[in-house]
């Protein structure tokens, strides 16, 4: 079946010269429905469109544009001589929901300066897009963050765009129905040199409010340096925005975030991978302790694993979440290991410092999660929710009744509605 693109709201002309202000009122009012109408047809198609996708392949660009080779916009650069946020490079490129909707949206990858879990500056690249509406002034800013997508350079959002084929394109094309600019970061080591942090909570969150500042520096894009922010995402990403939503105070206080919404959130990592041990999701195991083991070289993941493990890791390296997570189901850590790594001290005290729902979060936050979520544990959320709440967090929380994948394309548009309200629309 063909999905169709939502049909664009018909222009409307703008008020002759001396038309009475009830007039004025009457054509701002169905500009707005005009606008509600668009964004709730591509609603309908970003859920169906979302389905789609999360059943292909990542591709590293359209047919008709060429990867940028993984270096591109690092090299040469000393990122110490750089201010967290600070502009690398920028390159336009196309923004495509998905496989066959199209979008107006001006759109740049951009490599920009940010900071490790270890504090060390470092280079990450995203995406920054913006809606062709005309708009003038300020207008609202989300950083999203997106779930997994694997280790592998060509899985990165910002790759993986140009073909429609990053897999909350569609979501992400909701908020700019909304006529909100949005960035997306591709975390550390995704997409540039080196190998992706996956999992590792501040260095995403880092990389989340980073790719926020480098939005506002891109002179193209046309985003103030005091447009209000929003932070969203749901899984990884909801680990990542969690990160930032607690980092905003220290790390990034000139930045107005008005809230952050957040789903299917990982708070402890050690939780999570005993939970799915020997389940359907025993691969992401795999690829976390690699992603850790790219921060914090000091764990020495090889030391741990056999032959099979060994190989594990190079899928998890090279390959997208679909075989990274699918070439190890039901697997249990001993197939993999000559001991466990989990049962080490380093190793628990590396993981803790992913652990969530430490700092209260400076701006109020909207968090849900699958109340049959058998990836993420339901529990992870409402503990996350109680921690932050007994620090004093403006929390509002959703409980969904839905499994993983569904609680993301179910949350979304509550997540979208919350974001609205808080920017005031």
């Amino acid at each position: 079946m063909r999905l169709l693109p939502p049909s664009p709201p018909a222009a409307l002309p703008p008020s002759p010269p001396g038309s009475s202000p009830e007039a004025s009122a009457s054509g701002r009012r169905r500009r707005r429905a005009a606008r509600r109408r668009a964004r709730r047809l591509g609603l309908v198609a970003a859920l169906a469109a979302l389905a789609v996708t999360a059943g292909l392949p990542a591709a590293s660009a359209g047919a008709d544009e060429p990867a940028a080779p993984p270096a591109a916009g690092t090299a040469g650069v000393d990122a110490a001589t750089l201010a967290p946020g600070d502009l690398v490079s920028a390159v336009p490129q196309r923004f495509m929901p998905n496989p066959v909707t199209p979008s107006t949206a001006r759109s740049w990858r951009i490599h920009y300066r940010s900071t490790t879990v270890t504090g060390k500056p470092n280079v990450v690249s995203g995406t920054v897009i913006v809606p062709s509406d005309g708009r003038t002034g300020k207008r609202p800013l989300v950083s999203y963050a997106v779930g997994t997508v694997g280790l592998a350079d060509h899985c990165a959002p910002s790759r993986t765009f140009p073909s429609g084929l990053t897999k909350e394109g569609s979501l992400i094309n909701q908020a700019v129905l909304r006529g909100w600019a949005v960035v997306v970061t591709d975390y550390e080591g995704l997409g540039t040199p080196g190998t992706h942090t996956y999992t590792v909570g501040p260095s995403a969150g880092h990389a989340v409010l980073d790719a926020a500042r480098a939005a506002m520096r891109l002179p193209e894009a046309g985003i103030s340096a005091d447009s209000p922010v929003g932070v969203m995402g749901y899984s990884q990403g909801g680990q990542a925005s969690s990160w930032a939503a607690e980092l905003h105070g220290s790390y990034a206080p000139e930045l107005d975030v008005r809230g952050t919404a957040t789903g299917g959130v990982p708070r402890d990592l050690l939780e999570v991978a005993a939970h799915n041990e020997g389940k359907a999701g025993s691969g992401l195991i795999a690829m976390a302790a690699v992603g850790q083991d790219a921060a914090f070289p000091e764990l020495d993941l090889d030391g741990y694993l056999n032959a099979r493990g060994k190989l594990q890791k190079r899928i998890a390296e090279t390959q997208c979440v679909e075989l990274g997570a699918a070439t190890w189901p039901f697997g249990r850590i001993d197939q993999i290991t000559t001991r466990n790594p989990l049962a080490e001290p380093l190793w628990r005290d590396r993981l803790g410092h992913s652990t969530l729902g430490t700092t209260a979060p400076k701006a109020p936050v909207f968090l849900y999660h699958g109340s049959v979520d058998t990836l993420i544990p339901y529990s992870e959320g409402t503990s996350l929710r109680d921690a932050w709440r007994a620090r004093g967090a403006d929390v509002t929380f959703r409980s969904l009744p839905f499994a993983h994948v569904s609680g993301a394309m179910a949350g979304s548009p509550l997540a979208m509605a919350w974001l609205a309200g808080r920017f005031g629309e």
